[in-house]
């Protein structure tokens, strides 16, 4: 598929296969449960970001797409899957941002599919800072969302991946080599029990008052006890 936009819009996302996406939740919900899960946070993910006008906008797979979930989509996505290639997340994002801005685009975001209920309008504020990188910061240390402006800069060697420090350790990098940046609204990410249950509360309050993400998430947890 050829580039359309001059901006890319990427969810990186792991291949929904029982017993190895959400593994934290393991000794909440059963493992059918937890992949049936997070196939919704996929979904929801996938809307999302198609929702987002003038973007051309992708998948990055992780580690393979073997579930078949990805083929399985509707053709009418406008939707272009890639596997993610690298030794750690971080070296998989670097090639990422290196590979799109190496097809032509002038803006490259990234976000993961660990936030059904992220506003849409977060990701359309992202497109709109001039700064060379934007963050969305999440609540448990980490972002929840990167984007990078016209090249690669390279913030991701020496980030201490999965722990409560990357975002601290991503800003300290960021002022080394000084690099503008532009802020987004704090928001979280899904990955223990006590996410989920706050999920489940605030994905009723925003179905009550009209919001659109996270609807399959929302669905089906509303027929989910814990």
């Amino acid at each position: 598929m050829p580039r359309k936009n001059k901006s890319a819009l990427i969810v990186f996302a792991r291949d929904p296969v029982m017993g190895q996406v959400k593994t934290r939740l393991n000794q909440f919900l059963d493992l059918q449960t937890i992949c049936e899960l997070y196939t919704c946070f996929l979904s929801d993910s996938l809307s999302t970001v198609s929702s987002i006008e003038s973007v051309d906008c992708f998948a990055g797979i992780y580690p393979s797409s073997a579930s078949g979930y990805f083929e399985r989509l509707n053709p009418s996505l406008p939707l272009r899957t890639f596997i993610q290639e690298g030794k750690d997340l971080g070296d998989r994002m670097k090639n990422t941002f290196s590979a799109r801005f190496s097809e032509g685009y002038e803006q490259v975001v990234i976000i993961g599919a660990d936030s059904p209920s992220l506003p849409a309008a977060y990701i359309k504020q992202a497109f709109d800072f001039k700064q060379d990188v934007v963050l969305g910061p999440s609540v448990d240390g980490g972002y929840y969302l990167i984007g990078m402006r016209e090249k690669l800069i390279n913030l991701f060697d020496g980030i201490t991946w999965g722990s409560s420090n990357v975002l601290k350790e991503t800003h300290s990098r960021l002022k080394s080599n000084g690099v503008t940046l532009g802020l987004l609204p704090v928001w979280y990410d899904v990955d223990r029990p006590d996410d989920l249950i706050f999920l489940k509360d605030h994905l009723e309050l925003m179905a009550s008052v009209g919001k659109k993400e996270g609807v399959l998430t929302h669905d089906f947890l509303s027929t989910v006890s814990f």
